[in-house]
């Protein structure tokens, strides 16, 4: 097998605690939380014992001063399309893996700089000259070595050409990245690269799939995957700024049309339309309200538009109760912040198709009847089924704190119930001698379902326990769930919480 061709690899650490500051952090101890966890901390808060992936009072116990920021991907996003635009200027052929971390082929920029390292030094120097203090770089064959390079990097690391599997044997199998896999190898004795590297790669494939092989090869510095250089996208902002404060709704967004205009024409001159948007309006207080807006195909300038009259009801509705009800708009700034090929959009050479028709006809009686005129439902994380079902306006995005990718402990496994009750209904569970069952601290029944609703119980299961925020005094529940199923075929998904039974959904 050839070796895989040199990368560099230049790592910009604590990146989403950068941009949360908005600047490189300081000696405050930092962490960016998503999720009730930790996915970022500065120096000096690593330095008091927290670390990646702990809870968030975890964090606090072992650092109380820890300043809490919330984790803003797209800000992320924002911030680096700078750092982008200053390395394509340097060295072209620059791919962005994620905020933070850039790769590109090392043979060109050696070339140019009189060799690898010189070629590193001098990227991280101009990084350093633009406010990006302590970025590591790491060369070496293929992608997964350079960045552990730049990982180690005090601030370069270069690993000879064909010593990837040496540098890689000592280093645990969790820079895999993949924690499935990696769990079972350490289960089984696996804790090393150089111990996963010394299996057969039949063996890998008979046990983890074409899944584990691939990282089999990563583990034995065999990273075949291509580099596709990619530019930082163009600046598409467009901000519109009023000579005075505007307060009514309508005339905000008549002022706002050719900025919507532009923002479409800029687009178009890329060929690219605009999936996902988003709208910053500045009131004459200073005070921002941002938020991201997503279409089901792609907006057009009337859609901009509307956008942006519905979130200045927004705006009015949440600030109804403040002192600020009166403040007058003078800015508007619209982003596009996701966008795709036009051809991917275009109508098909006899018209559009009924799903394409579909969309447009939505949108329209969304114009007319506003934001929430037109929902669609979603299925979101969450142990109860009521707080699973979301009732979304269409072309919104889903919010992301309550995901489906979580592991939701407690939660019911499909098939889940075609009929869900919202909220939980009482329901009458009776016992063989006509009393209610109970359920007691440890689980125990005191007596098998012998009726519910008066209709004999074919049969049976549970109990199923269902915690929830065991932490809190105040807002812990906890409930036992059960599967019921009577004599007339209907089953039932029902809840003993608080000293009675709620049914929670039926199965048809």
């Amino acid at each position: 097998m050839s070796a895989p061709p040199r990368h560099l690899v230049l790592w910009l650490p604590d990146w989403p605690v950068r941009a949360a500051l908005g600047a490189p952090p300081g000696d405050e101890p930092v962490a960016v939380i998503q999720a009730n966890a930790v996915i970022a901390c500065s120096a000096s808060a690593r330095a008091q014992g927290v670390r990646r992936g702990q809870r968030r009072r975890q964090a606090q116990t072992r650092s109380p001063g820890l300043r809490i920021l919330p984790a803003d991907p797209l800000q992320e996003q924002r911030m680096f399309l700078p750092v982008l635009r200053l390395l394509e200027e340097l060295v072209p052929g620059v791919q962005p893996l994620r905020p933070g971390l850039v790769a590109l082929r090392a043979r060109g920029a050696a070339r140019f700089y009189g060799g690898e390292e010189q070629a590193a030094r001098h990227l991280i120097e101009a990084l350093e000259a633009h406010a990006h203090p302590g970025t590591r770089a790491g060369v070496a064959d293929g992608l997964f070595t350079a960045e552990q390079a730049a990982r180690m990097a005090e601030p370069v690391h270069v690993v000879e050409q064909g010593d990837a599997r040496g540098f890689l044997a000592p280093l645990p199998v969790q820079v895999l990245g993949d924690e499935q896999i990696t769990t079972l190898l350490t289960k089984l004795g696996v804790r090393t690269l150089a111990d996963f590297a010394a299996l057969q790669v039949g063996d890998v494939r008979d046990r983890l799939g074409e899944r584990g092989v691939r990282l089999h090869d990563l583990a034995v510095g065999s990273d075949s995957r291509p580099l596709q250089p990619q530019a930082p996208e163009p600046q598409l902002a467009r901000e519109i700024v009023f000579d005075g404060p505007l307060a009514q709704a309508e005339q905000v967004a008549f002022a706002v049309r050719q900025t919507a205009d532009a923002v479409t024409a800029g687009l178009a001159e890329l060929s690219q339309v605009c999936t996902e948007v988003r709208i910053d309006l500045t009131d004459d207080d200073g005070g921002v309200s941002s938020r991201v807006w997503m279409h089901p195909t792609s907006f057009e300038a009337s859609d901009l538009v509307d956008r942006v009259r519905w979130q200045l009801e927004w705006m009015a509705g949440a600030l109804a109760d403040t002192e600020r009800v009166g403040a007058g708009i003078l800015e508007v700034r619209i982003t596009p912040t996701r966008v795709d090929d036009s051809a991917h959009h275009q109508p098909g050479l006899f018209g559009q198709g009924p799903e394409q028709r579909l969309h447009h006809a939505v949108s329209r009686v969304q114009a007319l009847l506003g934001h929430r005129g037109v929902i669609t439902p979603q299925v979101t994380g969450g142990r109860r089924l009521a707080e699973r079902q979301l009732l979304q306006p269409w072309g919104d995005k889903t919010p992301h704190e309550r995901s489906t990718a979580l592991p939701w402990p407690g939660s019911l496994p499909a098939p889940l119930p075609s009929e869900v009750f919202t909220p939980p209904v009482p329901t009458r569970v009776t016992s063989a001698d006509g009393s209610a069952p109970s359920v007691d601290e440890r689980g125990a029944l005191s007596a098998p379902p012998a009726r519910i609703e008066d209709v004999p119980v074919l049969s049976w299961a549970g109990p199923w326990p269902l915690r929830e925020r065991a932490w809190d005094a105040v807002q812990a529940r906890t409930a036992q769930r059960f599967q019921i199923v009577d004599e007339s075929q209907r089953a039932w998904l029902v809840l003993w919480e608080d000293g009675s039974w709620w049914a929670e959904g039926r199965y048809r």
